[in-house]
């Protein structure tokens, strides 16, 4: 009780919180929209997905998506009129997907770094090279790349669980923009997925520090 009451009295931990329902709310919806007979919570959930949308507080380090974010809030809230809500929210959505795609370039060279350093401790360990058997093909070459390949990636991640973690974070959270600018239609049901992936991710990494990303 005492860790959850840390957790929630941070603004991240309160924000983390707040996107995990919007997210869960979003996909529940997408499954029971088809469902006769369930118009009512659909509604309900609707109505609790925007309410907990206007109660996020965080988009920390996103200096301009937060601006834009603030400023569709108070435009949601009613504080001001005047602003065009469409335009400002492709703003966001622009400098998001900018911010999510640099993080995403900074993951893949920690990963570099990371299947680096693991390939050559396993070449250490190694105490000869390993002599292709009779017949070896190259469509056998190239099957033993992949699954060296593969097993490598697999091992550092495995090693490394601040990066998995934040992969799945920008990953999830990249659903959203790709669909607002029209880069890559999604359906409510795979944003809300995503965006619920990502925020179970973030909750991670504010209850347990250690799992943040510390990059190179």
């Amino acid at each position: 009780m005492d860790a959850f009451t840390r957790f929630t009295n941070q603004i991240q931990g309160r924000d983390r919180l707040f996107r995990t329902t919007q997210y869960t709310c979003m996909l529940l919806r997408y499954l029971l929209e088809p469902r006769a007979g369930k118009e009512k919570v659909v509604m309900k959930l609707k109505k609790l997905e925007s309410s907990v949308s206007t109660g996020r507080t965080s988009n920390l380090n996103r200096v301009v998506y937060f601006i834009c974010d603030t400023i569709l809030w108070v435009k949601s809230v009613g504080l001001a009129s005047g602003i065009n809500k469409e335009k400002w929210q492709m703003w966001a959505a622009r400098h998001y997907y900018y911010f999510l795609l640099l993080s995403l370039v900074r993951d893949l060279y920690e990963i570099s770094l990371q299947m680096e350093q693991v390939a050559h401790d396993r070449a250490k360990k190694e105490k000869s090279p390993s002599q292709n058997p009779p017949g070896h093909s190259v469509a056998d070459e190239e099957t033993e790349w992949l699954q060296s390949f593969l097993l490598l990636l697999f091992r550092s991640l495995k090693k490394h669980p601040p990066l998995l973690l934040d992969i799945v974070k920008n990953l999830g959270d990249i659903m959203n923009p790709l669909n607002q600018l029209g880069i890559y239609k999604s359906n409510p049901g795979i944003i809300g997925l995503g965006g619920l992936m990502s925020s179970i991710a973030g909750i991670i990494t504010v209850a347990y520090p250690q799992m943040r990303l510390k990059t190179h």
